[in-house]
């Protein structure tokens, strides 16, 4: 799928997953700790495309992600890519094509999803705030590019830089200091997985069984086939998944906010399909 709808599908998630703690767990949360969770799920969401470089000198080219913030994230991107190529050439078996890039290997692994959701968490609690702080800039920029992807486009890499140091100035003023926000770790996670999910139903597919060896392949593309994929760009996209995604989150925002509110459009519901 195309970045926006990544971005999108991770904030959807987020804010469903919200609701479902508060509802069935009574798990509350703040508004400012659901706004980051959601920031930072719609970030995790873009952040396996990372492994999609483009035009460095230029800032050129890339995934979505990758231009977030300017020539630095290109050169990011640059440098995972190669790490990532690097491992599939050290552990492809076979079977496995030989490849001249690394798109669509680590970093689209639950492997990856585990580590980078683990790797947040440590830093959450081994430097408290201040890494918070850190992550939340870096995720809440990646959640700009892709949730305002025209917007940004427009602005530039410069403002988009800008607005995620404020939220992340924002967020270093309101958070409590003593805690460990291990829920950040997992947003980022979550966002990962959903982007495997979303990629998962296009016909390239990803290698979600990596590392189990399947028929002398360790690399092997897991993919819905092709009568029944996503087309990248296409409408099924970007009119109804992006469609079915805005009013999950909006439903969820009215369940986690306005609970009657979202009672009254069941009961409202329930109503008319009883008068038929």
């Amino acid at each position: 799928m195309m970045g926006p709808s990544h971005a999108l599908s991770g904030a959807t998630a987020w804010l469903a997953g919200t609701w479902a703690l508060d509802h069935f767990a009574g798990y509350e949360q703040s508004p400012l700790a659901i706004a980051v969770g959601t920031l930072v799920c719609a970030g995790g969401a873009l952040l396996p495309d990372l492994d999609l470089s483009g035009k460095v000198t230029r800032n050129q080219g890339g995934a979505t992600v990758a231009r977030t913030f300017g020539v630095f994230s290109l050169f990011a991107a640059e440098v995972i890519e190669k790490i990532s190529l690097g491992i599939y050439t050290a552990t492809r078996l076979s079977r496995d094509p030989r490849r001249t890039n690394g798109h669509r290997t680590f970093t689209h692994t639950l492997p990856f999803a585990a580590l980078v959701g683990w790797g947040t968490t440590w830093l959450s609690g081994h430097y408290g705030k201040w890494a918070v702080v850190g992550i939340v800039f870096f995720m809440a920029g990646l959640a700009l590019r892709g949730l305002f992807d025209k917007w940004a486009e427009r602005a530039g890499w410069v403002i988009v830089t800008i607005c995620s140091a404020v939220i992340a100035m924002f967020t270093a003023a309101n958070l409590p200091g003593d805690r460990g926000y291990p829920m950040l770790g997992f947003a980022v996670a979550v966002g990962c997985v959903v982007h495997l999910l979303g990629d998962i139903i296009t016909s390239a597919g990803v290698p979600i069984l990596w590392p189990i060896p399947t028929g002398r392949r360790l690399w092997r593309m897991v993919g819905v086939p092709n009568s029944m994929a996503v087309r990248v760009g296409g409408k099924v996209e970007t009119v109804v998944l992006r469609t079915a995604f805005v009013v999950i989150s909006l439903l969820a925002i009215a369940g986690i906010f306005a609970p009657g509110l979202l009672q009254h459009i069941e009961l409202q519901a329930w109503a008319d399909n009883s008068g038929r």
